[in-house]
């Protein structure tokens, strides 16, 4: 169901740390990691799922919810159908290869304003 969840924390160290030290017992570990303002995404080594953290003085803290999609149609079928429900454009459907070469993705600002995604990992069919 989930691909990653990316949420804002007022003390990006301290988050970090706690969250490592915590999940380290179910093997969790960073997987990757850039400054404090994007943040750092914990997984399991491998992993197809994974955390993110970021530092943000945000209130409410940005939530960030991607969804996993098996193909790049089931991504453009989410956009059209988020945007049909009421959801607003935050990126339409195509590859951002900043995150891999097959990243292919698309974003909706939802109701309360979360960003929601769909993301296809896969290269295209």
């Amino acid at each position: 169901m989930f691909d990653h969840v990316k949420f804002g924390v007022s003390d990006y160290a301290a988050s970090k740390a706690f969250f490592l030290t915590a999940l380290g017992p179910l093997g969790v570990v960073v997987v990757s990691e850039g400054a404090p303002s994007y943040g750092v995404e914990l997984s399991l080594p491998k992993g197809k799922v994974s955390l993110c953290l970021f530092q943000t003085d945000e209130k409410p803290a940005h939530l960030h919810l991607a969804f996993v999609a098996r193909t790049r149609q089931q991504v453009d079928a989410f956009y059209r159908a988020a945007l049909a429900a009421g959801g607003k454009d935050h990126g339409a459907p195509g590859l951002r290869p900043k995150y891999h070469a097959d990243y292919y993705a698309a974003f909706v600002i939802g109701p309360d304003g979360h960003n929601i995604e769909a993301v296809c990992h896969a290269p295209e069919a």
